[in-house]
C-alpha cells in the first residue's frame, strides 16, 4: 500500500453497505438514499435517509434503495452513494485514493 493509498473492503448489500479496513468495520450505513420527486436530486444518504423513511410527503421526496435483490438497480445513485460513504472515512481532507476490493 503506498503513501497515498488505503485498500478498503466494500460488502453492498440490499439493505447495509459495510465497508471494511484491514477486516475491521470502519463504516455500516443503510442503503437508503432519499431523492427529489422532481428531479431526482439527492437529498439524504445512508442514516439520515432512513429516518426520513415513512416521515416524508411521498410526493416531495422517495427514499429509495438503489440496490434490488442483489442487483444494483439504479447505477448513478449508487455511484454518488458510495462516493459519500467514501468521504465520511476519508473526512473533509482526501489524501488517499480507495483501491476497493
Amino acid at each position: 500500500m503506498g503513501l497515498f493509498s488505503k485498500n478498503l473492503g466494500v460488502d453492498l448489500g440490499t439493505v447495509n453497505v459495510l465497508i471494511y479496513d484491514n477486516e475491521q468495520i470502519v463504516l455500516q450505513e443503510p442503503t437508503l438514499v432519499a431523492l427529489t420527486v422532481e428531479d431526482e436530486r439527492i437529498v439524504e444518504i445512508g442514516q439520515p435517509a432512513r429516518e426520513m423513511f415513512g416521515k416524508v410527503d411521498d410526493e416531495d421526496i422517495q427514499v429509495v434503495r438503489p440496490l434490488q435483490n442483489g442487483v444494483i438497480a439504479d447505477y448513478e445513485v449508487t455511484e454518488a452513494m458510495l462516493s459519500y460513504f467514501f468521504g465520511k472515512i476519508a473526512g473533509r481532507v482526501r489524501l488517499f485514493k480507495p483501491t476497493v476490493m
